[in-house]
């Protein structure tokens, strides 16, 4: 149990902390910091506080921090932070199709787009096995296009739960995105909001809910990874939001 569930579980609530910096992270710091340092020395010092904006930015690109996940079986929890930019049903990707796999049917796919400045630590949507991962080669169109979700370099993942009920989503990298780590394998055990993946440096993730699932987000919605609920698995009334 971490400090922060130990303070949540004596009743002592929490303090505001920096988060951590993930180690995928760390090397690109150190080098950006490293060349601060050389320019400081050569004494070329308005490119020095350039890559002291720099550092700082790579520092908080990647910082990971922790998450307070809600508990409910059927819940289906964000894997993203951003802004959900596309609810559609769409045929699932073709790569998790099949007899072990996800239906050969439409199904509702929610779409968040991660900026920038959001967290790119992906985090698993519902607590099950890593069925499938599938890494696919492609180009680097703007994320936020519907085309992304063919065109673009993408990894799927399928996880299943006890029951059978499979969830697959996508990380997909987008213009800036050059790199998707995998932080998992198939056949780890992840619970709901597990971190399960990152992208360098700004892209999306969709999501495939199950058959009879309406999403409980809107178009425009700001999500949390780990927090925000996509869905309840087999509740299929879907979320009424108004933009204000």
């Amino acid at each position: 149990m971490t400090e922060h569930d130990q303070a949540v579980a004596a009743g002592e609530g929490v303090k505001w902390s920096w988060p951590s910096v993930h180690p995928e992270g760390r090397k690109f710091a150190l080098i950006a910091a490293a060349i601060t340092i050389a320019l400081a020395l050569a004494g070329w010092t308005f490119f020095a506080w350039l890559f002291v904006g720099l550092t700082l930015w790579v520092l908080a690109f990647f910082r990971d921090p922790v998450r307070s996940v809600p508990q409910g079986a059927d819940f289906v929890v964000a894997p993203a932070d951003g802004m959900v930019t596309l609810i559609r049903h769409v045929p699932p990707p073709r790569e998790l199709v099949g007899v072990n796999g996800l239906a050969d049917a439409p199904m509702m796919r929610v779409s968040i787009f991660m900026s920038v400045f959001d967290v790119h630590i992906n985090r698993a949507p519902i607590a099950g096995t890593i069925r499938q991962i599938e890494y696919i080669a492609g180009k680097f169109l703007n994320a936020d296009l519907d085309k992304a979700s063919e065109d673009n370099e993408r990894q799927h993942f399928l996880i299943e739960r006890a029951d059978g009920v499979k969830i697959g989503f996508t990380q997909i990298a987008g213009l800036v995105a050059r790199r998707i780590v995998p932080l998992s394998k198939v056949g780890d055990v992840v619970v709901a909001g597990e971190r399960v993946g990152l992208i360098r440096f700004g892209s999306r993730v969709d999501v495939y809910l199950p058959a009879g699932t309406a999403p409980k987000v809107a178009l425009g919605q700001r999500c949390v990874a780990g927090e925000t609920i996509l869905g309840v698995i087999g509740d299929g009334a879907a979320a009424v939001a108004i933009s204000q």
